[in-house]
């Protein structure tokens, strides 16, 4: 275990750029393998609730292959695939997000990069990349929900099971672009401010310190 740290240490010290980027890859897999966990808790949470059956659809931006308009959040109401899971689906999957990103920032930010700077602040930017992610994710889930729902539980027959599979898949998708987008980001929004505390400095200093801590970006 020394020998691996030491290791480690002068990987950092020779690559801290690509250490960096392995430590938030590490990180952003702790976060996705929360979300698979989290995601058939709050279906179900829903599933049986009179919110499947009421859709939202919002946002409409031209139209499908087919002609039906194309929303950026396109819900319809009714189980999956036939439908596309009402505001029930739509909640799952955005409180799953909502939790796991909050965990990711602070993650990210204590760990990967160690980040002094003000948590207000970068809180606030990291609010604005996540409604932007959100959308993105939005839109593109019309391109391969029903499809890839319709995959799983009619064509291949799996019904249950094929579900589930099904919402690995589309969280896995989800995560993917979240973490693309979110690396260039933390190192805008993380980036260390001379002469204040790290983050995992500031964790363990008195509680006179702490405004100090919050206030040095």
């Amino acid at each position: 275990m020394k020998r691996l740290a030491t290791a480690w240490a002068g990987f950092k010290e020779n690559r801290p750029g690509l250490a960096q980027f392995l430590v938030f890859f590490m990180v952003s897999n702790g976060v996705t393998l929360l979300q698979l966990a989290l995601m058939p808790a709050m279906k179900a949470l829903f599933a049986h609730t009179t919110l499947i059956n009421q859709s939202f659809q919002h946002w409409p931006v031209g139209h499908d292959v087919d002609g039906s308009p194309y929303y950026i959040f396109d819900y319809a109401a009714g189980a999956l695939p036939e439908g596309g899971g009402g505001l029930a689906y739509f909640l799952a999957v955005e409180i799953t997000l909502l939790i796991a990103q909050v965990i990711n920032f602070f993650a990210q930010r204590n760990i990967t990069f160690r980040s002094n700077g003000s948590v207000a602040k970068a809180a606030l930017w990291y609010l604005v990349a996540y409604l932007v992610i959100t959308i993105l994710a939005a839109a593109l889930q019309g391109w391969y929900k029903a499809p890839i729902y319709g995959l799983f539980i009619d064509t291949w027959g799996w019904g249950a099971q094929g579900e589930v599979a099904a919402d690995v898949i589309t969280m896995l998708i989800n995560s993917a672009v979240s973490f693309w987008v979110f690396f260039p980001i933390f190192r805008v929004i993380f980036r260390p401010v001379p002469d204040a505390p790290l983050a995992s400095e500031a964790g363990t200093a008195g509680a006179d310190q702490l405004p100090a801590a919050v206030d040095g970006g």
